[in-house]
């Protein structure tokens, strides 16, 4: 297919070519009146194609052949000549026609329809790349999955609770309390991750995760500099998108780097002051950012495994960071109760202050829900390059934009509260008035993930469930969609199949774990971590979403939930309009 952009100069496009070898030519025999025959040698024949291209008018015994090179060189000459006078923008025009012309031309060839070509190959196609450019929230595909009949599998090996979780498909990284770090190969789905709308029974079960290769740390050697691993609780893991890397970080102030592949230690840096808290890469790149109970984010360069430069503000313990596909990142500092994003380029920050609680509607009455202040910014996760949603110790879940330094919106108590202590529990005294009620606690926001430029967010606490919710069209609220194995406001059991990967290793099975789930409840412990990627090309196979799971928080021992450690994986099936 010729194309205007691509064509020679005028001065190699005329060009003539002589005929050196012998003219074939057509004879025709006639018969004459004395009954001789004569042979009359008719002009050689020219193919259509060259009679439509050419403009001469000479003699066509005269007329050299040519190649379909030069046909398509004419062709454009000629083209080109009949535009000479327009103007500049008169010709850009004519060239975007010309370009869309060939798109549909092109699509036409594949068996689309001009309903199809109009609406999502050319104009859908086009916004979307503008808006992932640009940064910007552009999918809208929170109703499109079936959150409630999902395929749960619980996968662990004998580990203490497990910290952090990172995915980089097939393959997920587990890190725990005991310095082990697993590597998990996470299979496709058994079935079609796309189901009809109407159907509501859920899928058979999953085939199981495959543990590849594990390593582990000692707590014994500390005091050696040469140690390349883990001498304390691994506390994150983080896995780039290209599956070269995997990084950890702990209490024991180490930064790891792990080649992907056999879990090779590649590099051990001890820059940081006290314990290693998050870690997350760049989208589409290898650069990192850590944050750290010192006080302070450090860049890293992987691909040259060297540590660039260190980020100063905040006021507290930074116990989380997040970043997307440009060169800024966001963390929470913890009590400081701020959010600070960080342009590298620009060495400047915006800070972001906290500590409010949701607004009183005027329409709230005695079932107004009570407000609890907000000690502590513990999670964040980004949406797109403009927005981006934090969890608080009170349970809240706020939406924040660039343009605003408080949130635009607060959603209070989004795990529900704890069950109120026993007076001997929540007072000092030996004797406690058992008159005297103690007031129920919020639960926190211990896990929360997104999925990039797009309206979905998810949730975890230790109320057994998963939460999923959704930025609103107006992109001013957060709107619940449901949990995850379970419609929102079900009464009955978890609409969830449940199947326990144990490790193979392990011949014994806790108590609990060789039964189905009899309480309402899809995880039993504390989600610790979320991580969540889509399945095909913009998640056309559907959602995975897989949680690290135990009976502690990641940072501490003083909160002690039932359950079991190890990791989670949900199988979340598209729907089928």
């Amino acid at each position: 297919m010729s194309s205007s952009f691509f064509t020679l100069p005028t001065s190699q496009r005329k060009r003539k070519r002589t005929d050196t070898g012998p003219i074939s030519s057509s004879r025709k025999r006639t018969t004459t009146a004395t009954g001789s025959s004569v042979a009359k040698t008719g002009p050689p024949k020219k193919s259509r194609r060259d009679e439509s291209i050419s403009g001469s008018d000479s003699d066509e015994d005269e007329a050299p052949k040519k190649n379909d090179r030069d046909e398509e060189e004419g062709g454009t000459t000629s083209s080109e000549s009949d535009h000479e006078d327009e103007t500049g923008a008169e010709r850009r025009l004519r060239l975007a026609e010309r370009y869309l012309a060939n798109i549909k031309g092109e699509v036409d060839e594949t068996g689309f329809d001009a309903e199809e070509i109009d609406r999502d190959l050319i104009a859908e196609r086009l916004k979307e790349d503008v808006a992932e450019t640009k940064g910007r929230l552009y999918r809208h595909i929170a109703s499109e999955f079936d959150f409630q009949g999902t395929t749960k599998t619980h996968f662990r090996a004998d580990t203490l609770s497990t910290t952090s979780i990172a995915t980089c498909p097939p393959y997920v990284y587990t890190v725990s309390k005991d310095l082990y770090i697993i590597k998990w190969h996470l299979p496709e789905p058994a079935l079609p991750s796309t189901i009809p709308q109407k159907t509501k029974k859920p899928p058979p079960l999953r085939r199981r995760p495959t543990k590849l290769i594990t390593t582990r740390g000692n707590t014994h050697r500390a005091n050696d500099p040469t140690y390349k691993h883990h001498t304390a609780h691994i506390l994150t893991v983080a896995a780039s998108s290209d599956g070269r890397f995997v990084a950890t970080g702990g209490a024991d102030k180490r930064l790891i780097i792990w080649s992907a592949a056999d879990l090779t230690p590649l590099r051990v840096f001890t820059q940081h002051r006290d314990a290693v808290t998050s870690l997350a890469f760049r989208r589409g790149t290898n650069q990192l950012y850590s944050s750290s109970k010192d006080r302070t984010i450090k860049t890293w360069s992987l691909n040259e495994l060297a540590y660039v430069e260190t980020l100063f503000g905040h006021q507290d313990e930074v116990v989380d960071v997040a970043a997307l596909a440009q060169e800024r990142c966001l963390s929470v500092g913890a009590r400081d109760r701020t959010v600070r994003l960080w342009k590298v380029v620009e060495e400047t920050q915006l800070v972001f202050r906290g500590g409010g609680g949701e607004k009183k509607s005027r329409n709230q009455g005695k079932d107004a829900r009570a407000s609890f202040a907000e000690g502590s910014i513990d999670r964040v996760a980004m949406i797109d390059e403009e927005m981006f949603v934090t969890g608080a110790d009170n349970g809240s879940l706020s939406l924040w934009t660039m343009h605003k330094k408080k949130p635009v919106f607060t959603l209070s108590l989004a795990h529900g509260l704890d069950p109120a202590l026993k007076p001997e529990e929540a007072y000092a005294e030996q004797n406690p008035d058992p008159k005297v009620p103690s007031p129920p606690q919020p639960r926190w926001i211990t896990a929360l993930a997104t999925v990039p430029y797009s309206d979905l967010i998810v949730s975890g606490s230790w109320d057994g469930w998963i939460r999923v919710w959704k930025v609103s069209a107006d992109k001013r609220r957060i709107e619940a969609v449901g949990t995850v194995g379970r419609a929102q406001g079900a009464e009955s059991g978890p609409h969830v199949v449940v199947e326990d990967v144990i490790d193979e290793e392990q011949q014994e099975v806790a108590d609990g774990d060789d039964r189905p789930v009899k309480e309402e409840q899809a995880v039993r412990g504390v989600i610790n971590d979320i991580s969540i990627f889509e399945r095909g090309e913009r998640g056309k196979d559907g959602l995975c979403i897989v949680a690290a799971v135990g009976t502690e928080h990641r940072f501490g021992r003083w909160k002690k939930v039932q359950g079991k450690n190890g990791a989670v994986a949900f199988e979340i099936r598209k729907i089928i309009s």
